[in-house]
């Protein structure tokens, strides 16, 4: 299906349009202020003349030119006769952020909207949603930012508007940089498989992120993940998987749901990376657009602490992942920068005292990536220790580790960890690493825990490719 005029229309009617605070302020002001937009941008609205000094029109027939895509903010009652008026214009696309429909009973209404849509080739987003973005078009469905973020290469598809928003603040403040997103709500016509096509043949988009209440089509919607999944990392994050939480889903789109036994089977069975909570799947998302993808299952681990050591060994391991014993060379070289009192060469490396020095830090790094048993470095940083005994380094010593990281071909995955939680200054040295290792393109994580789930996503759908593709050879 083309959907190249929703992502990149030429010109957008908002019907509704408002002066005042509220849902038709809200698409009107961001598109005409804030996104960046540079198409033909009308309001329509028969109770106003202007808006912010702009012509408002009375009617959508009564627009100038052809309309690619329709933003309606109206109440329900008003939606059938908003359809008929894009069909009779010709309007490619419409999105309804209206609510009031089937999640409250009224399936009529939607059918009604689909006839009418019919007669004229309109195709519906949602009712009930937030809408289309798009970096590169510079159209939005977020809140309105000072200044338009560059395209990146994560898509995200949300049933829910809130959800939406959501990952795409969040994914905004870990610096993955989003190239599309849509809020699709109760999908009478337009479904998520759609979404999933288009997003899967558009090569500006290196992963999907996807929050999913329902499916209204299994077998189409199986069809496209069984074509597409292994093209690119489809992670996605399923509501409404027990008996209470599809209750729900119903109320909030009128959703209907699967059980988690049946859906955990189904990601399984065709590559999709299932996200266990919303965090999992933001930072799945960006492991899945970092430099470098994972390329075997043995770990490097290097940090300041003994029980730090074991823990991560104990998690790791119990994901399916190994930390072999380093070559006595590597071994060697990391001995050249550290006593032997409180630490380990061996793997995990405790460095002790030393691993809150940046340029021990970097040496190990590279050391490690010399090693041949080592498919992934993961250095742990103790934000606690290093603002107390390494403030010297604060500013130098985190592109002294993107420097080493840079020099090898292996991903290196920074883990900042943080115990004292009442601490700006700890907070902002936390947030000043993190920018300067994302901008780098590193995926950067709070806890092993999340590290090494991260870690674990990829690399089953990496199997997944593999053996997909023996299998078609």
């Amino acid at each position: 299906m083309d959907l190249h005029r929703l992502f990149f229309p030429e010109s957008i009617a908002v019907v509704g349009a408002s002066p005042n605070i509220g849902p038709g302020r809200v698409p009107y002001y961001q598109l005409l202020k804030s996104t960046g937009y540079k198409g033909r941008l009308y309001a329509v609205n028969p109770r106003y003349n202007e808006i912010d000094g702009e012509t408002v029109y009375q009617t959508i027939e009564g627009l100038p030119g052809p309309i690619d895509l329709v933003i309606a903010t109206i109440p329900a009652g008003q939606a059938l006769d908003v359809v008929k008026s894009c069909a009779e214009k010709g309007v490619k696309f419409i999105h309804f952020f209206t609510s009031g429909f089937s999640e409250i009973g009224d399936k009529g209404l939607e059918k009604a909207m689909i006839d009418a849509a019919r007669l004229g080739g309109v195709r519906i987003i949602g009712p009930n949603c937030m809408g289309v973005h798009c970096s590169e078009a510079g159209i939005s469905c977020d809140l309105p930012n000072i200044v338009p973020l560059p395209a990146g290469k994560t898509a995200f598809l949300g049933q829910s508007g809130g959800m939406t928003n959501n990952f795409m603040r969040m994914a905004q403040s870990k610096q993955i940089m989003l190239n599309k997103v849509v809020s699709y709500g109760n999908q009478i016509d337009l479904k998520v498989e759609d979404y999933l096509e288009y997003f899967a043949h558009d090569d500006t988009v290196q992963a999907i992120s996807c929050y999913i209440e329902d499916i209204k089509d299994m077998k189409r919607f199986t069809a496209v993940l069984k074509r597409n999944a292994s093209q690119k990392p489809v992670i996605i994050l399923k509501g409404g998987t027990t008996e209470q939480g599809a209750k729900a889903a119903a109320s909030h789109t009128g959703a209907m749901a699967a059980r988690n036994e049946i859906w955990t089977a189904l990601m399984r069975q065709y590559g999709c990376i299932q996200a266990q909570n919303f965090e999992h799947m933001i930072d799945l998302a960006m492991m899945a657009v970092s430099e470098r993808m994972p390329t075997g299952p043995r770990l490097g681990f290097l940090g300041a602490g003994g029980g730090t050591s074991v823990l991560f060994t104990d998690i790791a391991y119990s994901q399916g992942f190994t930390l072999p014993e380093l070559n006595p060379q590597t071994q060697e070289r990391i001995s050249e920068k550290i006593s032997n009192v409180n630490t380990s060469t061996s793997n995990p490396v405790d460095l002790g005292f030393f691993g809150f020095d940046f340029t021990i830090m970097a040496h190990t790094i590279s050391a490690m990536a010399e090693d041949d048993r080592i498919d992934i470095i993961i250095p742990y940083f103790s934000l606690d220790f290093i603002t107390s005994f390494q403030r010297d380094q604060l500013e130098s010593g985190p592109y002294t580790i993107i420097e080493a990281a840079q020099k090898t071909n292996k991903p290196v995955v920074p883990i900042l960890s943080k115990f004292t939680e009442n601490s700006i200054e700890i907070e902002e040295v936390r947030i000043k690493m993190s920018s300067v290792f994302r901008d780098a393109g590193l995926p950067v994580y709070n806890t092993p825990q999340d590290a090494l789930a991260s870690l674990r996503g990829l690399w089953n759908w990496i199997m997944y490719t593999r053996d997909s593709q023996k299998t078609k050879d």
